[in-house]
């Protein structure tokens, strides 16, 4: 059974286990809750919270995710209660001498995180914000200062916000979890960038993805696992198409779950893989779900729920059901639901999964004629403004006192001031907007004909808190107008002779000039004889010659300066 007890005023859930003692201290904050010009600000904390602990002779480890953050640690009572008394310790009084070394660690750890075929389903599900942020580099970082962070760890870190989870017999003795007080903070409501659903987008990986919200319920949960039972038998062993076939199944904490499926594919097979994997959608959609899938995998759940350390293994996700509010069950209840489960239940799941489906597919495929319509890439909206021309092509850029329109054939991008996510500002002049329905634009001031005053009347219009500056481009990177760029080659291509003739006319000065000088010297030195004087003329010749080789080096100099 799971005990539910108070430590130091933190709700505290504790479960026999027969191994090693573990712990974790969960609080409901997450990346949900930040904003895009402040992303990163909860992970930073969990790493400064670890920091002054560094290598421990047992585990330990901290993790931020979309709505909670959790501290968690495996050992000894005593190793367990110095670590999460010490974490307490350090998010009520952060060490913030550490504070650059751990921006420069994070974001060393998002340049280096592999990309994920999933990674940009939040962006284009929820657009710039709460679960969507997920989708973005950690763009806050910079700008964070010491006060925002004593304020966000203030708000969100505190004891009623939190849940103290242990395996093991007992609380440690010596645990103390020293919190300031706070309130318990509801889970994030999530937005919306779709206009409608299902509808899809392309991407450049290999596999086709499908992202759903579903109710959250057991028929739900065991849905996943036949799902994943049809995409296997029917892609991997019937067709041998995909080599991974999965599914997922995650609770939001607000009544619903995320309903995830996701099938690999070789390039010269991702349109069969498509038509594959919406093939079995549409079998489970008009209800042709097997009684088999469905008793192996309630029989997977019952041996699951039938070990001897469930309620040990339940406590994480226990833990957050106690965070975001929502029911919590004992082994017996999930029994009686999963045995409710029923054809006619994993039906109705099916329909819910595919009336909210977004499905990611690879390049150069659409789903369009399955009945998905493309997620939006461009803007409805139209602003009224100052328009300025491209410098080559026929887009234009239109700058109004509501926000910024990128004029494209067909294709206009859109970002209103009061709907700008995060503004990103480079030194050399150009801007990044992006709305908060994901549609983000870029200004390069090298390739429009702006007038000085343009940038600045931009900056004015975007609060100061959601402009991210981003580092200096090297002038390689600054792009330039294709025209431009033609005439800078044209002109190094023109001129490639120029150094050979300036080296050839310099070898001959110096011989010419060489010969001159020492034939005029000669000429000095010695008395002139009669018949001689026309030696005088070839000296004259040399000379001019000299001055006449010296010409080229000379005019070229000058040209090469003047570039």
């Amino acid at each position: 059974m799971i005990q539910h007890l108070d430590v130091d005023g933190v709700p505290t859930l504790l479960a026999a286990t027969g191994g090693p003692m573990r712990a974790g201290l969960t609080f409901r904050v997450g990346t949900a809750d930040e904003t895009l010009a402040s992303s990163g600000i909860t992970h930073l904390i969990e790493h400064l919270a670890l920091a002054p602990l560094g290598l421990a002779d047992y585990h330990v480890n901290g993790a931020t995710a979309q709505a909670f953050t959790t501290f968690h640690t495996q050992g000894s009572d005593a190793d367990i209660a110095a670590f999460l008394t010490a974490v307490c310790g350090n998010l009520t009084d952060l060490p913030l001498a550490r504070l650059d070394v751990e921006k420069e660690i994070l974001r060393t750890e998002w340049s280096s995180r592999g990309g994920a075929a999933v990674d940009n389903i939040p962006l284009w599900r929820h657009g710039a914000r709460d679960y969507g942020l997920t989708s973005y580099p950690e763009w806050g970082l910079g700008a964070l200062t010491a006060d925002d962070l004593r304020e966000w760890a203030a708000r969100w870190f505190t004891r009623e916000n939190a849940v103290l989870w242990i395996a093991g017999d007992r609380v440690p003795a010596d645990l103390r979890l020293a919190l300031p007080a706070g309130t318990r903070q509801p889970v994030p409501a999530p937005s919306s960038a779709l206009p409608q659903t299902p509808a899809y987008f392309v991407n450049g990986s290999r596999a086709v993805v499908l992202d759903s919200v579903v109710r959250r319920s057991a028929a739900a949960s065991v849905f996943s696992g036949v799902l994943e039972r049809e995409l296997y038998r029917s892609l991997r062993q019937d067709a041998g198409l995909s080599y991974t076939t999965t599914t997922g199944y995650e609770p939001r904490g607000d009544g619903y779950a995320t309903l995830r499926a996701l099938a690999d594919a070789l390039p010269e097979k991702q349109d069969a893989v498509l038509g594959g994997f919406i093939d079995v959608l549409a079998k489970m959609r008009v209800g042709r779900i097997e009684q088999a899938d469905l008793d192996a995998t309630i029989a997977k759940r019952e041996d699951i729920l039938g070990i001897a350390e469930v309620d040990a293994a339940r406590l994480p996700s226990y833990a957050l059901d106690l965070l975001a509010g929502e029911p919590t069950r004992t082994v017996d209840e999930h029994r009686v639901e999963l045995k409710a489960v029923d054809l006619a239940a994993l039906h109705e799941v099916a329909k819910e999964m595919s009336a909210s489906a977004l499905l990611m597919v690879p390049g150069g495929l659409s789903a369009d004629w399955a009945g998905f319509v493309a997620a939006p890439t461009h803007s409805t909206e139209i602003l009224q403004g100052s328009t300025y021309t491209a410098k080559e092509g026929n887009s234009a850029l239109r700058v109004g006192v509501d926000g910024v329109t990128v004029l494209q054939t067909d294709n206009p991008l859109t970002v209103r001031y009061d709907d700008c996510a995060a503004m990103l500002v480079w030194p050399d002049g150009a801007r990044q907007l992006i709305g908060s329905d994901a549609i983000a634009l870029h200004i390069e001031p090298t390739l429009y004909n702006l007038n000085p005053g343009t940038i600045p009347a931009i900056d004015a219009k975007v609060p100061d808190d959601r402009q991210i500056a981003m580092p200096a481009r090297d002038p390689d990177e600054i792009p330039q107008p294709q025209t431009a760029v033609r005439q800078h080659t044209e002109s190094a291509d023109s001129t490639w002779w120029e150094l050979p003739v300036m080296v050839l006319s310099g070898m001959g000065v110096l011989l010419v000039g060489a010969l001159s000088v020492l034939l005029t010297l000669a000429m000095l030195l010695t008395e002139t004889e009669p018949g001689e004087e026309q030696l005088w003329g070839a000296v004259v010749v040399l000379w001019l010659l000299t001055v006449i080789l010296t010409l080229p080096i000379v005019k070229l100099q000058r040209r090469r300066r003047g570039r």
